[in-house]
């Protein structure tokens, strides 16, 4: 069986071997990948695959995301440690612990009451106490905690949800993947005096943002 000290040398390995050599290179995200332990956000049948290179399911026809991934939107928010961030999708959990020891407070929002049962579990585990969770449909944001000075959400769509660009503080920063059902960009939206610029970081492929117009199932 694989116990503490493999897992430790599996996670080293994650950021070594595929977060490093395809430009994550924030010191704070990759010190907070090391620790953060990935395998107690799978079931115990794919902890030993935890710390591959590809995304797990999780239940709820939801996934955890591949590291790359995560650390690929995580940097891209360019946390400082004061920030209040928005989450839209709390999956298992494992992307609003990495945000936690990076911000000041993470806010996140996940519709799958079964999974976010299980997140709570282990934020509560892992002493995560400045995440703030709610069952919602995250596409209408949080509009009583807002501004948010960073947003991510981590479900894709065809558009991003006015809800959120109006969440979203002046200065502020978002990440989220858009185009299709089968392929998205991943944006960076930075909004500055008023002014909303995007770039693309890359081609990715995100299970569906229930609640926007034009991707219902």
């Amino acid at each position: 069986m694989s116990g503490p000290s493999n897992f430790d040398i599996k996670r080293n390995r994650m950021v070594e071997d595929q977060l490093i050599p395809r430009g994550v290179t924030d010191p704070r995200v990759l010190e907070v990948m090391r620790s953060v332990p990935r395998h107690l956000f799978v079931d115990d049948a794919l902890q030993a695959k935890a710390y591959g290179d590809y995304p797990l399911p999780i239940g709820g026809g939801q996934t955890i995301s591949q590291p790359y991934i995560v650390g690929l939107m995580t940097q891209a928010l360019e946390l400082k440690g004061d920030e209040r961030v928005l989450e839209i999708g709390t999956g298992s959990g494992y992307q609003a612990v990495v945000l936690s020891h990076l911000c000041k407070k993470v806010y996140t929002i996940e519709r799958v009451t079964s999974l976010l049962g299980r997140a709570r579990r282990i934020f509560d585990q892992l002493h995560c106490h400045n995440i703030i969770s709610r069952l919602d449909d995250g596409t209408v944001g949080w509009p009583d905690k807002a501004p948010f000075d960073a947003i991510m959400v981590t479900a894709g769509g065809p558009e991003i949800p006015g809800p959120l660009l109006d969440q979203l503080a002046d200065p502020g920063r978002m990440v989220m993947p858009v185009g299709d059902q089968f392929v998205q960009d991943l944006k960076v939206l930075t909004k500055q005096q008023g002014e909303i610029t995007s770039r693309t970081l890359e081609r990715v492929r995100f299970v569906n943002l229930i609640g926007v117009h034009g991707w219902e199932n």
